[in-house]
């Protein structure tokens, strides 16, 4: 099933001069996409715009048949459409507890919350994803490493059961052992919640071992699309890419 879908879709912060232009995507359910490029290709252009940070310049965005308006970021949550961006965007001064419990809805019975169990089971069952959170729940988010910080932050966008997730560069900051850590869960949590994932990723290697496909953005363009595996066996490509060739 179609999870996502683009169509002609162009992005960018000046009407008649868009930097990412003509985006054709259909996303199925469970796929993991790598999104690769150079730097300023337009990877995280293209993110904030799907996320409706960003107006769209033209084309439709759609998530599972419904469409999505542009520049709505709100009605793109609601849509299950979900950005982790490269900062994390964590409540520093909260505690990992706090960051968790925000991104689930608080229902309420007579002006008193009523899912305080669901919120814990919530949070617990999310970090359990992330042993190395189980006991730094009590922790501000501050006061995190790195990596337990981007757990935290991919924690708390699966608490909100994304149908898309967005990551722009996971491996921001962090030692690639730490990614080697985080990219598996990712993986599982396609296999086995059917999320879309759309990763951002500086590590190319790594995300090519993750992701069932491989999308190359350059200047503005999808230069490549087509599965990781015979991208990864071919790097020679992926470098001319890159390089402009």
């Amino acid at each position: 099933m179609t999870v996502l879908a683009c169509d002609d879709l162009d992005c960018g912060y000046f009407q008649d001069n868009p930097c990412v232009r003509g985006v054709d995507l259909a996303v199925d359910e469970g796929q993991v996409i790598a999104l690769l490029g150079p730097n300023g290709a337009g990877k995280t252009t293209l993110l904030e715009t799907l996320a409706g940070l960003v107006p769209r310049i033209g084309g439709t965005v759609s998530v599972k048949g419904t469409p999505v308006k542009s520049g709505d970021a709100r009605r793109a949550v609601r849509a299950g459409m979900v950005l982790v961006p490269d900062d994390r965007a964590l409540f520093k001064n909260l505690t990992t507890e706090q960051n968790l419990a925000l991104a689930i809805p608080q229902r309420t019975i007579g002006g008193l919350v009523s899912n305080r169990r669901s919120v814990a089971e919530g949070v617990a069952q999310t970090v359990s994803r992330f042993p190395a959170l189980e006991k730094r729940l009590k922790v501000k988010a501050g006061q995190l490493s790195g990596g337990e910080q981007q757990m935290l932050a991919i924690s708390r966008a699966l608490l909100q059961r994304p149908n898309v997730l967005l990551i722009d560069e996971l491996s921001m900051g962090l030692a690639p052992v730490i990614v080697e850590s985080i990219l598996p869960v990712l993986r599982e949590v396609a296999a086995s919640d059917g999320t879309a994932v759309i990763l951002v990723e500086q590590h190319v290697r790594l995300a090519l071992d993750v992701a069932d496909r491989a999308l190359v953005l350059v200047h503005g363009d999808i230069v490549i699309d087509e599965s990781a595996a015979s991208l990864a066996a071919d790097p020679g490509r992926l470098e001319k890419a890159y390089l402009g060739g």
